[in-house]
């Protein structure tokens, strides 16, 4: 398998702990399966898992290894840069939606 690369700005989560332990102490590291690449020291919008924009991360590392049960993962590590607003939010989400989570076409 080779490598996925993530350099479309987006940071989705799919585990509500790894979100919540960004938005609370504002550092997480977020465990993806598969081997991919991260832009490490850029900025990026995380995403909820329902696809809702909710903040700019900065990602620190990116560890792409074969884990103790012999699966492809690569860790994450990010820090909360800041929350968006309401606005911010929405017009991220939508923009979101139709660029990367949305129906294609």
């Amino acid at each position: 398998m080779g490598f996925q690369t993530e350099f479309n700005s987006v940071c989705k989560f799919k585990n509500e702990q790894e979100l919540y332990e960004l938005l609370e102490y504002g550092r997480t590291k977020m465990v993806k399966q598969g081997f991919r690449v991260y832009p490490t020291g850029q900025k990026v919008i995380a995403y909820t898992p329902e696809n809702v924009a909710v903040a700019i991360v900065k990602i620190s590392a990116s560890i792409a290894e074969i884990n103790f049960q012999g699966h492809e993962v690569t860790a994450v590590e990010m820090e909360l840069v800041r929350k968006l607003n309401e606005e911010e939010s929405r017009v991220q989400t939508a923009l979101a939606d139709e660029m990367f989570f949305g129906a294609r076409g």
